[in-house]
Protein backbone atom coordinates (compact mmCIF):
# COMPACT_ATOMS: atom_id res chain seq x y z
CA UNK A 1 0.00 0.00 0.00
CA UNK A 2 0.53 3.83 -0.42
CA UNK A 3 0.66 6.51 2.04
CA UNK A 4 0.74 10.50 0.77
CA UNK A 5 0.74 13.10 2.94
CA UNK A 6 -1.17 16.03 1.41
CA UNK A 7 -1.89 19.64 1.81
CA UNK A 8 -5.18 18.55 3.77
CA UNK A 9 -4.15 14.89 5.00
CA UNK A 10 -3.46 12.01 4.07
CA UNK A 11 -3.94 9.33 0.95
CA UNK A 12 -4.28 5.82 1.45
CA UNK A 13 -3.73 3.58 -1.74
CA UNK A 14 -5.04 -0.05 -0.93
CA UNK A 15 -5.86 -2.71 -3.75
CA UNK A 16 -6.70 -0.97 -6.21
CA UNK A 17 -8.50 2.01 -4.26
CA UNK A 18 -8.09 5.62 -2.98
CA UNK A 19 -9.37 6.28 0.89
CA UNK A 20 -8.53 9.93 2.24
CA UNK A 21 -8.71 10.79 5.98
CA UNK A 22 -12.13 12.78 7.10
CA UNK A 23 -10.46 15.10 9.56
CA UNK A 24 -10.88 19.01 9.14
CA UNK A 25 -7.12 19.50 9.96
CA UNK A 26 -4.06 17.32 9.68
CA UNK A 27 -0.64 18.98 11.04
CA UNK A 28 2.90 17.36 11.38
CA UNK A 29 2.14 15.98 14.86
CA UNK A 30 -0.60 13.89 13.27
CA UNK A 31 1.22 12.70 10.80
CA UNK A 32 3.56 11.33 13.03
CA UNK A 33 0.61 9.68 15.56
CA UNK A 34 -0.10 7.87 12.32
CA UNK A 35 3.13 6.72 10.81
CA UNK A 36 5.15 6.10 14.08
CA UNK A 37 3.07 2.90 14.30
CA UNK A 38 5.11 -0.25 14.56
CA UNK A 39 3.32 -2.52 12.91
CA UNK A 40 1.96 0.21 9.92
CA UNK A 41 0.48 -1.87 8.12
CA UNK A 42 -1.72 -3.43 9.86
CA UNK A 43 -2.51 -0.13 11.70
CA UNK A 44 -3.45 1.52 8.20
CA UNK A 45 -5.66 -1.38 7.26
CA UNK A 46 -7.84 -1.01 10.20
CA UNK A 47 -8.12 2.72 9.86
CA UNK A 48 -9.50 1.77 6.45
CA UNK A 49 -13.47 2.12 8.03
CA UNK A 50 -12.96 4.93 9.12
CA UNK A 51 -12.08 6.88 5.83
CA UNK A 52 -13.43 8.03 2.92
CA UNK A 53 -12.94 7.46 -0.67
CA UNK A 54 -10.87 9.99 -2.20
CA UNK A 55 -11.95 11.90 -4.95
CA UNK A 56 -10.67 11.98 -8.50
CA UNK A 57 -8.92 15.33 -8.20
CA UNK A 58 -5.23 15.13 -7.53
CA UNK A 59 -4.18 16.04 -4.11
CA UNK A 60 -0.73 18.47 -3.53
CA UNK A 61 1.52 16.49 -2.17
CA UNK A 62 3.93 17.35 0.53
CA UNK A 63 7.21 15.25 1.78
CA UNK A 64 6.41 12.39 3.72
CA UNK A 65 7.76 13.89 6.88
CA UNK A 66 6.39 15.46 10.34
CA UNK A 67 8.51 15.66 13.11
CA UNK A 68 11.25 13.21 12.23
CA UNK A 69 15.01 13.61 11.44
CA UNK A 70 17.19 12.35 8.19
CA UNK A 71 19.99 10.75 8.21
CA UNK A 72 22.43 9.00 5.78
CA UNK A 73 24.65 6.07 5.27
CA UNK A 74 27.51 6.87 3.31
CA UNK A 75 30.34 4.43 0.57
CA UNK A 76 27.49 0.98 0.92
CA UNK A 77 27.95 0.92 -2.49
CA UNK A 78 30.94 0.05 -4.36
CA UNK A 79 30.25 3.15 -7.09
CA UNK A 80 30.11 5.40 -3.67
CA UNK A 81 33.23 4.12 -2.36
CA UNK A 82 34.93 4.67 -5.94
CA UNK A 83 33.86 8.20 -6.27
CA UNK A 84 34.41 9.71 -2.92
CA UNK A 85 38.28 8.18 -2.82
CA UNK A 86 38.78 10.14 -6.29
CA UNK A 87 37.24 13.53 -5.02
CA UNK A 88 39.21 13.44 -1.76
CA UNK A 89 41.89 11.80 -3.21
CA UNK A 90 43.84 15.64 -3.37
CA UNK A 91 43.09 16.45 0.06
CA UNK A 92 44.54 12.76 1.27
CA UNK A 93 41.48 11.30 2.52
CA UNK A 94 40.79 8.58 -0.23
CA UNK A 95 41.63 5.79 2.15
CA UNK A 96 39.07 6.77 4.72
CA UNK A 97 36.49 5.39 2.42
CA UNK A 98 38.32 2.42 1.06
CA UNK A 99 38.36 1.29 4.65
CA UNK A 100 34.83 2.14 5.76
CA UNK A 101 33.31 0.28 3.07
CA UNK A 102 34.51 -2.61 4.41
CA UNK A 103 34.93 -2.03 7.73
CA UNK A 104 31.93 -3.77 10.60
CA UNK A 105 30.77 -0.06 11.58
CA UNK A 106 28.89 1.77 8.76
CA UNK A 107 29.43 5.54 7.76
CA UNK A 108 26.25 7.39 9.60
CA UNK A 109 25.34 10.94 9.33
CA UNK A 110 22.75 13.46 10.17
CA UNK A 111 21.01 14.80 6.92
CA UNK A 112 18.35 16.88 7.75
CA UNK A 113 16.03 18.31 9.94
CA UNK A 114 12.26 18.33 8.75
CA UNK A 115 12.03 22.09 7.27
CA UNK A 116 15.45 21.70 5.06
CA UNK A 117 13.31 18.84 3.47
CA UNK A 118 11.62 19.55 -0.04
CA UNK A 119 9.06 17.60 -1.42
CA UNK A 120 7.48 16.24 -4.48
CA UNK A 121 7.89 19.14 -7.52
CA UNK A 122 9.32 21.04 -4.71
CA UNK A 123 12.65 23.05 -5.62
CA UNK A 124 15.82 21.40 -4.07
CA UNK A 125 18.78 23.91 -3.77
CA UNK A 126 22.95 23.97 -4.37
CA UNK A 127 25.05 25.90 -2.14
CA UNK A 128 26.33 29.51 -3.37
CA UNK A 129 29.81 28.22 -2.34
CA UNK A 130 29.85 24.77 -3.82
CA UNK A 131 31.62 24.62 -7.57
CA UNK A 132 30.41 20.72 -8.25
CA UNK A 133 27.31 19.32 -6.58
CA UNK A 134 25.19 16.32 -7.70
CA UNK A 135 22.06 14.38 -6.33
CA UNK A 136 22.24 11.13 -4.86
CA UNK A 137 19.80 8.69 -5.51
CA UNK A 138 18.56 6.84 -2.51
CA UNK A 139 16.35 4.26 -0.96
CA UNK A 140 15.03 5.92 2.15
CA UNK A 141 13.68 3.83 4.89
CA UNK A 142 11.06 4.80 7.18
CA UNK A 143 11.83 2.89 11.11
CA UNK A 144 9.75 3.31 13.68
CA UNK A 145 10.68 4.30 17.33
CA UNK A 146 11.39 0.97 18.12
CA UNK A 147 14.19 0.51 15.59
CA UNK A 148 11.67 -1.43 12.60
CA UNK A 149 11.65 -0.54 8.94
CA UNK A 150 7.68 0.10 8.24
CA UNK A 151 7.95 1.52 4.81
CA UNK A 152 10.25 2.85 2.30
CA UNK A 153 10.33 6.17 0.05
CA UNK A 154 12.59 7.94 -1.68
CA UNK A 155 15.65 9.97 -1.19
CA UNK A 156 17.79 12.53 -2.88
CA UNK A 157 20.84 13.42 -0.91
CA UNK A 158 21.91 16.50 -2.54
CA UNK A 159 25.55 16.80 -2.04
CA UNK A 160 28.61 19.30 -2.75
CA UNK A 161 31.13 17.07 -3.69
CA UNK A 162 33.79 19.68 -3.72
CA UNK A 163 33.04 20.79 -0.56
CA UNK A 164 33.34 17.15 0.96
CA UNK A 165 36.52 16.32 -1.61
CA UNK A 166 38.58 19.27 0.06
CA UNK A 167 38.56 17.98 3.16
CA UNK A 168 36.51 14.93 4.70
CA UNK A 169 35.85 17.10 7.87
CA UNK A 170 33.49 19.23 5.77
CA UNK A 171 30.78 16.80 5.28
CA UNK A 172 28.12 18.52 7.12
CA UNK A 173 28.76 21.70 5.20
CA UNK A 174 28.75 19.59 1.87
CA UNK A 175 25.60 17.94 2.99
CA UNK A 176 23.71 19.43 5.09
CA UNK A 177 22.07 22.78 4.28
CA UNK A 178 18.42 24.26 3.58
CA UNK A 179 16.59 22.14 0.75
CA UNK A 180 19.74 19.73 0.31
CA UNK A 181 17.19 16.82 0.68
CA UNK A 182 14.06 15.40 -0.76
CA UNK A 183 11.81 12.92 -0.11
CA UNK A 184 8.60 11.42 -1.46
CA UNK A 185 6.30 11.11 -2.99
CA UNK A 186 4.51 8.73 -0.78
CA UNK A 187 5.38 6.11 1.64
CA UNK A 188 5.56 2.51 0.09
CA UNK A 189 4.26 0.30 3.45
CA UNK A 190 5.34 -2.96 3.71
CA UNK A 191 6.72 -5.14 6.62
CA UNK A 192 8.70 -6.98 3.74
CA UNK A 193 12.11 -5.84 2.83
CA UNK A 194 12.16 -4.96 -1.08
CA UNK A 195 13.76 -7.82 -3.21
CA UNK A 196 17.09 -7.23 -3.95
CA UNK A 197 16.50 -6.85 -7.74
CA UNK A 198 14.57 -3.45 -6.95
CA UNK A 199 15.46 -0.57 -9.38
CA UNK A 200 16.78 2.61 -8.55
CA UNK A 201 16.81 4.99 -11.45
CA UNK A 202 18.17 8.66 -12.03
CA UNK A 203 17.60 10.85 -14.80
CA UNK A 204 18.94 14.28 -14.86
CA UNK A 205 17.03 16.66 -17.44
CA UNK A 206 18.91 19.68 -18.69
CA UNK A 207 16.27 22.34 -20.73
CA UNK A 208 13.84 19.00 -21.49
CA UNK A 209 16.44 16.72 -22.79
CA UNK A 210 18.21 14.30 -20.53
CA UNK A 211 21.52 15.12 -19.65
CA UNK A 212 22.28 11.78 -17.23
CA UNK A 213 20.93 8.80 -16.76
CA UNK A 214 21.94 6.00 -14.34
CA UNK A 215 20.42 2.98 -12.57
CA UNK A 216 21.40 0.34 -10.20
CA UNK A 217 19.81 -2.64 -7.88
CA UNK A 218 19.64 -3.40 -4.21
CA UNK A 219 22.19 -5.88 -5.18
CA UNK A 220 24.97 -3.85 -5.48
CA UNK A 221 23.88 -2.25 -1.42
CA UNK A 222 26.64 -4.03 0.43
CA UNK A 223 25.22 -3.81 4.00
CA UNK A 224 21.75 -4.59 4.82
CA UNK A 225 18.88 -1.71 5.59
CA UNK A 226 18.01 -3.10 8.85
CA UNK A 227 22.00 -3.68 9.90
CA UNK A 228 22.31 0.10 9.00
CA UNK A 229 19.32 0.95 11.17
CA UNK A 230 20.52 -1.45 13.78
CA UNK A 231 24.16 0.75 14.43
CA UNK A 232 21.66 3.99 14.25
CA UNK A 233 19.94 3.26 17.12
CA UNK A 234 22.61 2.27 19.68
CA UNK A 235 22.34 5.13 22.29
CA UNK A 236 19.94 7.08 19.96
CA UNK A 237 16.18 7.83 20.48
CA UNK A 238 14.04 8.93 18.09
CA UNK A 239 10.48 9.25 19.74
CA UNK A 240 8.58 9.98 16.78
CA UNK A 241 10.69 7.42 14.10
CA UNK A 242 12.86 8.53 11.54
CA UNK A 243 14.34 8.13 7.77
CA UNK A 244 17.28 6.77 6.89
CA UNK A 245 18.78 7.26 3.85
CA UNK A 246 20.83 4.40 2.44
CA UNK A 247 23.33 5.44 0.31
CA UNK A 248 24.04 5.70 -3.55
CA UNK A 249 24.84 3.57 -6.60
CA UNK A 250 24.72 5.85 -8.63
CA UNK A 251 26.82 8.70 -9.48
CA UNK A 252 27.41 10.96 -13.12
CA UNK A 253 31.00 11.11 -13.82
CA UNK A 254 33.11 13.90 -13.26
CA UNK A 255 32.98 16.15 -15.86
CA UNK A 256 28.68 16.63 -14.79
CA UNK A 257 27.69 19.26 -12.07
CA UNK A 258 23.82 19.98 -11.24
CA UNK A 259 23.03 23.51 -12.60
CA UNK A 260 19.88 25.86 -11.39
CA UNK A 261 16.29 24.94 -13.13
CA UNK A 262 18.16 21.27 -13.83
CA UNK A 263 14.94 18.87 -13.38
CA UNK A 264 15.93 15.39 -11.22
CA UNK A 265 13.82 12.52 -11.70
CA UNK A 266 14.45 9.08 -9.51
CA UNK A 267 12.20 6.56 -9.81
CA UNK A 268 11.87 3.07 -7.89
CA UNK A 269 9.23 1.14 -9.34
CA UNK A 270 7.61 0.12 -6.27
CA UNK A 271 7.34 3.71 -5.12
CA UNK A 272 6.55 6.04 -7.20
CA UNK A 273 9.05 9.06 -9.06
CA UNK A 274 10.28 12.09 -7.10
CA UNK A 275 10.80 14.75 -9.01
CA UNK A 276 12.89 18.15 -8.04
CA UNK A 277 13.88 21.05 -9.45
CA UNK A 278 17.00 23.01 -8.80
CA UNK A 279 16.43 25.92 -7.03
Amino acid sequence: MKLFRTLGGFLLEYQGNSYTNKEASFDAEAWDALIKHHELAQHLVQLLPSLQPASASAPELLAPIGNQEVWAAGVTYYRSRDARMEESKSAGGGDFYDRVYSAERPELFFKATPHRVAGPNARVAIRDDARWSVPEPELALLVSPAGRITGYTIGNDMSSRDIEGENPLYLPQAKVYDRSCALGPCIFVSSEPLPKTTEISLEILRNGEIEFSGSTTLAALKREPQVLVDFLFRNNSFPNGCFLLTGTGIVPPDSFGLRKADEIRITIPQIGTLANFVA
